[in-house]
């Protein structure tokens, strides 16, 4: 297996936190697997690099490596909005223009949109940086509530966090859904977050510690064969349906229906990834009742078939 190159663009001052999200998720291999990314870094004047902490970082490498890149990420860019140098938005457009994807965690997008890379199409940032995004590039379509939005080439993420999920969701595009749970686990992280959530909870007082939907999703997953209505969820959780529902969008910005749906297809995902059950018996299993429910849901959200995604992905 040819391993896929990521390579993380730093700039002074780096921040060491954004590029952290790519270095735990390309750069670390759970354990008992082969690898399946090689991760390095590279600037465009190597040498010591500073970086928001305080301390400074050695780069040994500098925009030649973007030559061999199949994913470049750009892990912010610090103060946003100030001027890239040129050699660096040319040897981004030299990548993008061979085939490689281009990913930007938090103010990364700055760059891609001085490189020209988000021109007519849809992008994120942090919500604090989104409006200055908007106001100095108006031909990018800037959607500050969102966590991430992949374009396939391009990708563009909001803060720290959600570079996570963003890094996660590549990884899921290259290599399925399993192996990047297995990432995810060692990150010590929760299911996976859809890129459509929301950058931020309106939730105007802070949620005491019983509050917290933990249980109740810890249940409902472990169910998902079962008819799981907003109703049963409630009731399990001790709340009524609107407070449920209310919380739901309080602490993970999306629905109870989204968000069980979410995780059906993700079940779906690794069982068509680990076995050879047929699609109807995996509908069945996930909660989704059907194969051509399955297929509808899988061509909504993945744009492709179960079929095609086991073709890819299967491991069985």
């Amino acid at each position: 297996m040819r391993l896929h190159r990521v390579v993380a663009l730093l700039n002074p001052p780096q921040s060491p936190f954004e590029l952290a999200c790519a270095t735990e998720v390309f750069g670390t291999t759970p354990q008992d697997e082969q690898p399946r990314y090689s991760f390095r870094i590279c600037a465009e004047h190597p040498g010591p690099l500073r970086t928001t902490a305080g301390y400074a970082m050695l780069v040994d490498v500098g925009l030649e490596a973007l030559e061999h890149a199949d994913t470049v990420v750009v892990p912010g860019w610090q103060p946003p909005g100030t001027p890239v140098p040129q050699a660096v938005t040319e040897a981004l457009r030299a990548a993008h223009r061979r085939g490689a994807r281009i990913a930007a965690i938090c103010t990364g997008a700055f760059v891609l949109a001085q490189a020209g890379l988000l021109d007519g199409r849809r992008a994120t940032t942090h919500w604090r940086d989104a409006p200055r995004l908007a106001a100095a590039f108006p031909e990018v379509r800037v959607d500050q509530d969102v966590l991430f939005v992949d374009h396939g080439d391009v990708a563009t993420s909001a803060g720290t966090g959600a570079g996570i999920d963003l890094c996660l969701h590549l990884v899921r595009s290259d290599h399925g859904a399993a192996y990047a749970a297995q990432i995810a686990r060692n990150m010590v992280l929760p299911p996976h977050r859809e890129g459509s959530q929301l950058q931020y909870a309106a939730q105007p007082v802070p949620a005491k510690a019983d509050e917290s939907l933990a249980p109740v999703l810890e249940w409902a997953a472990s169910r998902l064969d079962a008819r799981l209505t907003l109703d049963r969820l409630a009731e399990h959780a001790g709340l009524s349906s609107r407070t449920l529902a209310r919380r739901f969008t309080e602490q993970l910005g999306t629905s109870p229906g989204q968000w069980l749906l979410g995780q059906r297809i993700d079940a779906a995902r690794v069982l068509l990834e680990q076995t050879d059950l047929p699609v109807e018996a995996i509908a069945t299993r996930v909660g989704l009742t059907s194969a051509v429910n399955l297929r509808r849901r899988f061509r909504a959200h993945l744009g492709t078939t179960p079929g095609a995604y086991r073709r890819t992905f299967s491991q069985a």
